[in-house]
């Protein structure tokens, strides 16, 4: 049974901010939305942006993966390692300042016009620091180890990011790209080793019969390695040839992977199947990387494959499912309304990849689809959850 050590009285706390999950998601879903609008805004209308000499596609770039997606993993992490390790994470007053300097981090390029960036990048940069330190603080106390894998991720995060900006300040020949880069491939690692713990499990137990899914230890090991080398080649050596290489290994063992956890009964479960096709579009950024070496495609639909369609499905339908779990709500009876707005960032996905691959006409048409549909989906998201997220557990506990 989970002991929570030195839980706070329950109602000594708003609902917002009794657990990270709430505030990071909504956080996240609303600036998703933002975000895009802007980049929109930028790309067709000429929106003017000024911070240093970041262009606002890198501007993009870097608010997708540690504006982004590092909200929903400190919303994630901070929630599940509670549960791993059975010590209390932040909360309240602490967890009200970590969510805050997230906000400012992302909305200071926005509401100061050319804010000095080594400044911005301090804030950034202390937001993921004392990230890493409130999730490895319960690993230790726990003495967890295996654990430690996940928070390696977090603190690689760190270094990336510290990376882009000791690039955009010019000290680091080539450092925005590469910062970019590896924080990709951080969150892609995650996304992978949260993937084999969690999807598995939440098939076995969500098709409504026994089945039991197959995992390979040498797949698990030989995937990492593969995934070590390639995130190192793409990232810091440029090598299109190795990295191109390591991505069609890597996509056979991942087919393979994800083949051993099928069965039929996830298609007919929204929060089942929106995290098989999100892996099933890893595989397909791996299979794009690939095609590199042989084909004139654009390298941004590896890059979107990996993304729109790998994080974005796999992080929406993780909020999703976690939000009504750690409400008290029944994840296997969840709202009807879930599987449209999976739909919709599957069509995102879709038309941002998919369309694009197939024919170059109307190449900025099938960009602005696929920006409306991803606005779309994290509107709704934010207009389903926000009163989930707000208030109370329906089930008087705690959380």
């Amino acid at each position: 049974m989970l002991n929570i050590e030195d839980k706070p009285a329950f109602d000594n706390r708003i609902a917002l901010f009794r657990l990270a999950f709430r505030p990071f998601f909504l956080g996240a879903a609303a600036f998703a939305a933002a975000i895009m609008l802007y980049w929109m805004g930028s790309l067709a209308l000429g929106w003017s942006f000024h911070l240093g000499d970041i262009s606002p596609a890198t501007w993009h770039a870097h608010e997708m993966i540690f504006g982004y997606s590092l909200a929903v993993i400190a919303g994630f992490l901070l929630t599940a390692v509670m549960n791993w390790t059975g010590v209390q994470t932040l909360n309240g007053g602490p967890l009200v300042a970590l969510f805050a300097l997230w906000v400012v981090g992302r909305l200071l390029p926005l509401v100061w016009m050319d804010p000095p960036l080594a400044l911005y990048a301090f804030i950034d940069c202390l937001f993921a620091l004392l990230l890493f330190a409130a999730v490895l603080h319960p690993v230790m106390k726990s003495g967890q180890r295996k654990q430690y894998s996940v928070v390696t991720k977090v603190l690689l995060l760190l270094f990336s990011n510290i990376l882009f900006y000791l690039g955009a300040l010019g000290i680091v020949d080539d450092g925005e790209r590469m910062g970019l880069y590896s924080g990709l491939y951080i969150v892609l690692a995650l996304v992978l080793l949260l993937g084999r713990r969690v999807i598995p499990f939440f098939i076995e137990k969500g098709v409504g019969y026994p089945v039991q899914l197959k995992n390979r230890l040498w797949l698990d090991l030989s995937s990492l390695f593969l995934f070590a080398g390639l995130w190192i080649s793409d990232a810091f050596l440029d090598n299109l040839t190795a990295s191109g290489w390591l991505a069609g290994a890597l996509m056979v063992l991942h087919s393979v992977r994800l083949a051993g956890w099928h069965t039929p009964g996830i298609w007919k479960k929204p929060l089942l199947w929106v995290l098989y096709i999100a892996y099933l579009w890893i595989i397909l950024g791996f299979a794009l990387k690939f095609a590199l070496l042989f084909t004139d495609i654009s390298p941004s639909l590896a890059v979107h494959a990996f993304t729109v369609g790998g994080i974005g499905m796999m992080t929406v339908g993780m909020m999703a499912r976690v939000s009504l779990g750690h409400t008290g709500r029944n994840v296997f009876d969840p709202p009807k309304i879930l599987g449209w707005l999976f739909a919709l960032i599957l069509a995102a996905s879709v038309v941002r990849v998919i369309i694009p691959l197939l024919t170059t006409q109307h190449y900025l048409l099938w960009i602005g689809i696929s920006q409306f549909l991803w606005i779309a989906v994290f509107c709704l998201f934010f207009y389903i959850y926000f009163p989930i997220l707000l208030r109370q557990r329906i089930d008087g506990r705690d959380g």
